[in-house]
C-alpha cells in the first residue's frame, strides 16, 4: 500500500492567479488616455483589468469612430487572440489611470487546459460579454437617447456588479459620451437635461441626497453635479 507523502496540491485561486505577476503574465500601469494597443496591432495576448476602466473602439476605412465597450475592473479584453485572428480588430484605451495584466495566449491556453477554475472564470466572461453585446444592441435599436443615456452612466457606474457601485463616475468627454449612446455632441447636453427632468425622475437632485452618482460638470448640466439614485424595482416598474 502507497504510503501518503503528506504533501498535496496548493488549490488554484483565480483571483491570485490574475493579481500577481508570474511566468507568462506581466502587469503594466497606463496613464488616463494612454493606448493599450491598437486596430491592427499582432494579437498575441489577453488583458485584464485590474484597477480603472478602459474603452474599445473601432475604425471604419472612411475614418468614422466607434465605441463598441466601456470596460472596468475584473473584466478582460482583446480576448480574440485565442480565436487565431492574426491581428487586432479594435483599439483599448484607458479611460482612467489602469492596472492592467497581460497574459501571453499560450499561458491562457495552458490554463484552459489545466485549471478548471481559470476555464469556467473565462468562459462565464465570455458569455456575459456576448450577453450585453446584444443589450447594447438592443438598446440602440429600440430605446430613446434619454434611455441609452442613463443605462450609460448607470453601467459607469457599475451598477449591477457586485459589490458597492461607485459614487462618482469617471469624468469623460462629452464626444466619449455622445458615442456611447449613439448621439452628437451638440445633441448630448441637451439628453441629459431631458433625463433629469422628464425620464427618469429618481434623477431629482431636490428629491433625493443620496445615494448619488455625480455626472461630470462637462455634460453641460450646470456647474453643480447632477445626482442619480440608484433605482429600485418600483422606479423600474
Amino acid at each position: 500500500m502507497r504510503k501518503s507523502t503528506g504533501k498535496t496540491k496548493p488549490r488554484f485561486e483565480n483571483k491570485n492567479f490574475l493579481s500577481v505577476a508570474g511566468v507568462g503574465r506581466t502587469i503594466w500601469p497606463y496613464q488616463q488616455h494612454a493606448v493599450i494597443f491598437s486596430q491592427g496591432d499582432p494579437a498575441s495576448s489577453l488583458l485584464y483589468i485590474q484597477k480603472g476602466k478602459v474603452k474599445i473602439t473601432v475604425l471604419s476605412k472612411g475614418g468614422k469612430e466607434a465605441i463598441i465597450a466601456i470596460l472596468s475592473e475584473s473584466d478582460f479584453f482583446g480576448e480574440g487572440c485565442l480565436a487565431g485572428p492574426p491581428l487586432r480588430i479594435s483599439t483599448a484605451t484607458a479611460i482612467t489611470e489602469c492596472s492592467i495584466m497581460r497574459l501571453e495566449r499560450a499561458t491562457v491556453m495552458e490554463m484552459l487546459h489545466k485549471e478548471a477554475a481559470f476555464a469556467e472564470l473565462l468562459l462565464a466572461y465570455t458569455l456575459s460579454r456576448t450577453i450585453r453585446i446584444e443589450e447594447d444592441l438592443v438598446d440602440q435599436l429600440f430605446n430613446s437617447s434619454e434611455k441609452r443615456l442613463a443605462r450609460a452612466l448607470l453601467l459607469l457606474a457599475n451598477f449591477g456588479k457586485e459589490g458597492k457601485p461607485e459614487t462618482v463616475i469617471p469624468t469623460i468627454s462629452q464626444e466619449t459620451l455622445a458615442e456611447m449612446i449613439g448621439t452628437t455632441r451638440s445633441r448630448e447636453p441637451t439628453t441629459v437635461q431631458r433625463v433629469r427632468r422628464t425620464t427618469f425622475p429618481f434623477w431629482s437632485s431636490d428629491l433625493f441626497s443620496s445615494p448619488v452618482v455625480a455626472v461630470p460638470p462637462i455634460y453641460g448640466v450646470g456647474s453643480r453635479p447632477a445626482k442619480i439614485r440608484s433605482p429600485t424595482r418600483r422606479a423600474w416598474s
